[in-house]
């Protein structure tokens, strides 16, 4: 049982921790017992939380100098660094991600993601605007553009990866200037709690960022309607992201939405197949499946089908379920009950449709929320090809031609990323314009860096995060304009 005495379990506002009227208790994916009672953040906290980033705008916050927000990104990068193995910790205690993978990946990755934005704090720059003269006469003007925060932001986190998307919401918004509500999820908000402490360690002023626990029916639908909040960046299901863009309306909040995803990996048959089949398991089987650009559909060509099939079956049967503190373990449990008992109505409407099951197919009698890691053979048309599970389940499609690939990859509703394993590069390059997605990777999947645009099309979401694309989704640009 891992050791949550020095986790303050009530909401971070202002600088200063505060008690909620109500709280909700969150269970250990592991063993299905329960794992730590948090506050659950009402309307009256979400308004003490926007009045207080609200000053923190107007006030410390945004008086500091650009150079000084880069000084204090940087140093919560040190402090995460230094407690990266307590905060990955956590994370594998509440979702259940084997610990190394954690250390390994997603506690770097906030590092970095921190350390990027750090040096954008003072590049952030307008330009100058030439012009005919004011309204098209002789008299000259000076016009320029600014780059201005939009104030104050909340950031609503999945629990498949807390700690690394938040970074790809935090870091730019901070460096933009805008002060910062962070509403965790439900079922992963320790590692969270542990952030808030590290950024008040590390200086920023009270307001600045503060963390509302709570359910997302009452917390997050609050801060989507908030008249003082500029906007809402958003990972989680389509479904919810839909009610975000409606409830976000009332003011015209800005929103990034980065929603599910169904992506599929094309293996052609001139690709190297032991790298194709072993980076399409880590696509499949990584984090658990629980991934939303996870490779699910594997395109398979017909030459190569029967190798594939063999290499993902010999993948899924490798892979140690476990409780993710042991070295051995390569996977571990889903996050909660309802989502393993939805994966595995998923392996049960499969079987029904008539895909075939080369490995898996169903959990294991154990305690904790596991899933067999699990391969179909099939077609595009199945439910188990064509909607998120969220889960380690894939689909191989066999296909004859390019053409081909590219029509079953883009026959879904989805478009956050996708993957080409082959060694013509003539044919990678073509065959990555042509997928309806906003991410390709060429063999390699889902490459992550914080200087790479990241988002979808179609029903995965709109806007990006991370790049220099997140400069421009945390700012306002104004123009000015001076008759001379």
């Amino acid at each position: 049982m891992v050791d949550l005495s020095d986790i303050t379990t009530e909401l971070f506002i202002g600088g200063e921790w505060r008690a909620a009227t109500e709280t909700f208790t969150t269970m250990n994916p592991t063993t299905g017992t329960g794992l730590a009672k948090l506050a659950a953040a009402g309307t009256d906290d979400v308004d003490a939380a926007v009045a207080a980033a609200t000053a923190a705008f107007r006030g410390d916050w945004g008086s500091l100098a650009p150079s000084r927000k880069g000084m204090l990104l940087n140093k919560l990068a040190d402090l995460v660094e230094a407690d990266s193995e307590r905060l990955a910790e956590l994370e594998s205690a509440d979702m259940g991600r084997p610990f190394g993978m954690s250390v390994a990946m997603m506690i770097p990755n906030l590092v970095a993601t921190l350390r990027y934005y750090a040096g954008w704090a003072d590049k952030i720059n307008g330009e100058l605007i030439a012009s005919d003269g004011y309204m098209g006469g002789p008299t000259p003007t000076h016009a320029y553009t600014r780059r201005d925060p939009l104030g104050v932001v909340a950031a609503i986190v999945p629990w498949n990866a807390p700690l690394m998307i938040l970074g790809w919401k935090l870091a730019p918004a901070l460096a933009c200037g805008n002060t910062v509500i962070i509403k965790p999820a439900e079922d992963a908000s320790l590692s969270i709690l542990r952030l808030a402490d590290l950024i008040a360690q590390a200086g920023f002023p009270a307001g600045t960022v503060n963390v509302l626990t709570g359910v997302g029916k009452v917390t997050g639908e609050a801060l989507a309607r908030h008249p003082g909040i500029a906007k809402i960046s958003f990972t989680g299901s389509t479904e919810t992201g839909r009610a975000i863009l409606r409830n976000s309306a009332t003011n015209f909040k800005r929103t990034a939405l980065e929603l599910g995803g169904k992506a599929p990996q094309i293996i052609f048959e001139d690709a190297n197949l032991d790298a194709a089949i072993g980076g399409s398991a880590m696509g499949l089987f990584f984090n658990q499946g629980e991934v939303c650009a996870a490779g699910t559909r594997i395109l398979a060509h017909r030459r190569v089908y029967d190798s594939v099939i063999d290499g993902l079956k010999a993948a899924a049967q490798g892979q140690v379920l476990g409780d993710p503190f042991d070295a051995a373990t390569t996977m571990g449990p889903l996050v909660n009950a309802a989502q393993r008992d939805r994966v595995l109505s998923y392996l049960e409407r499969g079987a029904s449709e008539g895909a075939d099951v080369v490995a898996g197919g169903s959990a294991p009698d154990r305690p904790g929320y596991f899933v067999e890691p699990t391969v179909f053979a099939g077609r595009n048309d199945m439910a188990v090809a064509q909607e998120e599970i969220f889960g380690p389940v894939g689909i191989v499609i066999p296909f004859d031609t390019d053409d081909e690939a590219i029509a079953i990859a883009n026959d879904n509703q989805y478009g956050l990323s996708a993957t080409v394993w082959t060694t013509d590069v003539s044919r990678a390059h073509t065959i990555a314009g042509r997928i309806d997605a906003g991410a390709i990777g060429v063999n390699g999947w889902s490459p992550l860096a914080p200087q790479l645009p990241w988002g979808g099309m179609k029903a995965s979401g709109i806007g990006r995060e991370l790049g220099y694309e997140g400069i421009l989704s945390y700012t306002e640009p104004k123009t000015v304009t001076i008759v001379l």
